[in-house]
C-alpha cells in the first residue's frame, strides 16, 4: 500500500479523484467504505454558510427586535413603573444569555446541535407569536393610562400570565438556538481556519442583527405601532425557521456524546480513590483507547487513568468507569481546568463594557445630541456606534489584517493574541472616555447649558470615537474567546464551548450592576444628576482595573499551551490509495 500525501485533502474525500467504483479508505484505515457510503461525509462545508447565517440573521431580528424595547413595552403598554420594568428587563435581558448553557448540554449529551436548534426556533416562534398576539387584542392589555392621569389600570393576574409565558417562551427559544448555531456552523468545517472565519461572520451577522433592531425595528414599534413591530420580530423568526429547516439536508449532523459532566467527575472519583498510588512515567501504566499520553501538568489527575489489579476486563474495557478512566477523559478534564484562568479575565474585561455603555446613556442625555435643525440622536441609540463598529472591523479583520498578518508571519493570528488585542483596545476606550467626560464637567463647571437646561454645550460625539473603539476592540475578543473554547474543549463539550461567551455576557450585566451600585454607596461620584458627580473617575477605575486584567491574562496566556491549535496552511493528509 502506497500513501501519498497531498495538501488540505482529506482521505474520506477520494472518491472525488477516483472512479466511482474504487474503495476509500479512512485515515486510521481500520475499514473500507464505498464512495457511494462516503456522500454522507460530503455533507457540511461552505454549502451549509448561507443557512447558518441567514438562520442566525433572521432568529437575532427576531429575538433583540422586542428585547432591546421591552422596558417601553411594559411602560407603555402594562403601565408598569420604570423601576418595576427595569427590573423584569434586566432579569429577561440576563436569562436571554445564561440560558444558552442549557440547549449546549441538551445538544451535546442527548440530542445534537441540529434538532436542539430546531426546536427552539420554533418555541420562540410560539413566544413571539404570542407577543403578537397581546399588542393585537386588547383584552390580553390593561386600558392604557388616561392624560394628565397618574392614576393607572394594573394589569390582571391573567395578563401577567399570558405576558410573562410569551417571554419565556422568547427567552427559552432564543437562548436555545443562539450559541448552538455557533457551535452548529462551525462543526460544517474541519479546519480551524474555516471554523475561525465563521465565528468571525457569525459575531458579525449578530452585531448587524442588533444594529438594526436599535434602530429600524425599535423606530416602528414606537412610531408606527407595537403590532407591526412586533409583526417584524413574527416574520424573521418564522423565515429563519424555514431557512434552517431547508438547509437540514445539507448539514452535517453531529451525535451527542452523552453527559460531558458525568466524564468529569469520574476523573475527580477515581483520582481521589487512587489518591495514594504512586504516579508512573511509563505510559503502559495507564488506560488509553487513543493515541492520548498523559500531560506532566496537573499530574494528580493521571491518577483516575492509572491501572490497577483486576480494573480491566480481558478484552480491554473497563470494569468500573468510577474507578478507572482513560487518558483522553483526563486530559479532557485539565483542558477545562486551563480555560477557567482565562475566562475569568474574559469577566473582567466585558464588564467595562457593559458599564461604558449603561453610563453612556446618562452621558448623551446631559449632551447636545442635535444633528442638524430637526434630528436629534436618542440616547439609548448610541450603542449603534459600537455595534456598527464592531461589525465592520470584523469583516476588515477576516479579510485584511488577519490575511495581511499571515503572510506576514506565516501563521494565523490565535485565538489568544486576538484576545489580547481587545483587552489594550478596551483600556484605551475607557480612558478616552473619561478625559471626555472631565472635559465635559468644566463646561458644566464654567456654566455653559443649552438654553436654561441641565445639557451642557458640548456634542455627544465627542463620544463616538471611544465608542468605535471598544466596539474594534469587541470584533477582536468576542470571536477570538468562542475560537479558543470551541477549539480547546472536549469534543463531547462542543457546544457548551461556545456558550461560555454568552454566559460571560450574561454575568456581566450582573456584576456591572454591582459594581455602579458599589460605587453609589461608596462615593459621590455617580448621583441621580451626573453634572454634579464624577464619571470621570468612575472610567479611570475601570482604566486601572483593565491595566490590571490585561496583567493577569498576559500572565495566565504565557503558561496556556494550545491543546488543538493547528497550522492549517501546514497540514498534510494522506490519502491511501491500493496497491
Amino acid at each position: 500500500m502506497k500513501i501519498k500525501p497531498l495538501n488540505h485533502v482529506k482521505s474520506y474525500r477520494l472518491q472525488q479523484l477516483a472512479p466511482v467504483n474504487i474503495l476509500t479508505y479512512s485515515n486510521d484505515g481500520e475499514a473500507p467504505m464505498s464512495a457511494d457510503s462516503s456522500t454522507k461525509r460530503r455533507n457540511g462545508g461552505w454549502i451549509t454558510f448561507p443557512f447558518m447565517i441567514a438562520t442566525l440573521l433572521f432568529l437575532s431580528l427576531a429575538v433583540l427586535g422586542w428585547l432591546f424595547n421591552l422596558i417601553v413595552f411594559l411602560i407603555e403598554e402594562f403601565n408598569m413603573k420604570s423601576i418595576a420594568a427595569a427590573q423584569i428587563a434586566n432579569i429577561v435581558s440576563g436569562c436571554t444569555f445564561m440560558f444558552p448553557v442549557v440547549g449546549a448540554i441538551a445538544a451535546d449529551s442527548f440530542f445534537g446541535t441540529i434538532p436542539v436548534i430546531s426546536v427552539s426556533a420554533f418555541i420562540s416562534l410560539m413566544g413571539v407569536c404570542l407577543l403578537t398576539l397581546i399588542v393585537s387584542v386588547d383584552s390580553l392589555r390593561p386600558k392604557p393610562c388616561e392624560t394628565g392621569s397618574s392614576l393607572c389600570e394594573s394589569p390582571s393576574n391573567i395578563q401577567l400570565g399570558v405576558l410573562y409565558s410569551a417571554i419565556t417562551l422568547a427567552c427559552v427559544g432564543a437562548g436555545g438556538n443562539r450559541f448552538t448555531l455557533a457551535t452548529a456552523g462551525a462543526n460544517q468545517f474541519k479546519k480551524t481556519k474555516d471554523q475561525g472565519s465563521f465565528f468571525n461572520w457569525f459575531f458579525f451577522t449578530w452585531y448587524f442583527a442588533a444594529a438594526i433592531s436599535t434602530t429600524a425595528i425599535v423606530y416602528a414599534e414606537e412610531n408606527i405601532s407595537w403590532t407591526f413591530g412586533f409583526g417584524i420580530c413574527l416574520t424573521a423568526n418564522l423565515l429563519g425557521f424555514l431557512v434552517f429547516l431547508s438547509g437540514k439536508r445539507f448539514f452535517k449532523h453531529d451525535k451527542p456524546l452523552g453527559s460531558p459532566f458525568t466524564s468529569l467527575l469520574r476523573v475527580i472519583f477515581a483520582a481521589v480513590h487512587k489518591r495514594k498510588a504512586e504516579i508512573s512515567i511509563d505510559n503502559k501504566d495507564y488506560h488509553t483507547e487513543s493515541k492520548a499520553i498523559p500531560t506532566k501538568s496537573f499530574r494528580f489527575l493521571n491518577r483516575a487513568a492509572l491501572k490497577q489489579e483486576d480494573e480491566v476486563k480481558p478484552d480491554g474495557t473497563i470494569r468500573n468507569p468510577w474507578r478507572l478512566c482513560s487518558v483522553q477523559q483526563v486530559e479532557d478534564f485539565k483542558a477545562v481546568i486551563r480555560i477557567i484562568p482565562l475566562a475569568l479575565a474574559t469577566i473582567f474585561l466585558s464588564t467595562p463594557i457593559a458599564t461604558q455603555l449603561s453610563l453612556t446613556v446618562l452621558q448623551g442625555l446631559v449632551m447636545d445630541r442635535s444633528l442638524g435643525p430637526k434630528f436629534k440622536i436618542p440616547a439609548g441609540s448610541l450603542q449603534v456606534v459600537t455595534l456598527l463598529s464592531t461589525c465592520f472591523f470584523i469583516i476588515v479583520n477576516d479579510r485584511l489584517l488577519y490575511p495581511f498578518y499571515q503572510k506576514l508571519t506565516g501563521k494565523f493570528p490565535t485565538p489568544l493574541q486576538r484576545v489580547g488585542i481587545g483587552h489594550v483596545l478596551n483600556i484605551l476606550s475607557m480612558a478616552l472616555t473619561a478625559i471626555v467626560e472631565a472635559k465635559r464637567l468644566k463646561i458644566v463647571e464654567n456654566g455653559h447649558f443649552l438654553e436654561s437646561s441641565s445639557v451642557a454645550d458640548m456634542s455627544a460625539l465627542w463620544l463616538f470615537p471611544s465608542l468605535v473603539i471598544v466596539g474594534i476592540g469587541e470584533a477582536f475578543h468576542f470571536p477570538g474567546n468562542v475560537a479558543l473554547c470551541y477549539q480547546e474543549f472536549p469534543e463531547s463539550m462542543k457546544n457548551i464551548a461556545t456558550s461560555i461567551t454568552s454566559v460571560v455576557i450574561g454575568v456581566c450585566f450582573y456584576t456591572s450592576t454591582a459594581l455602579i451600585d458599589l460605587i453609589q454607596r461608596t462615593t459621590a461620584w455617580l448621583p441621580d444628576d451626573i453634572n454634579h458627580g464624577r464619571v470621570d473617575n468612575v472610567y479611570w477605575v475601570l482604566t486601572i482595573g483593565g491595566v490590571l486584567n490585561l496583567g493577569y491574562f498576559l500572565a495566565c496566556s504565557w503558561v496556556y499551551k494550545y491543546r488543538n491549535l493547528e497550522d492549517d496552511d501546514h497540514e498534510k493528509d494522506s490519502v491511501v490509495s491500493p496497491p
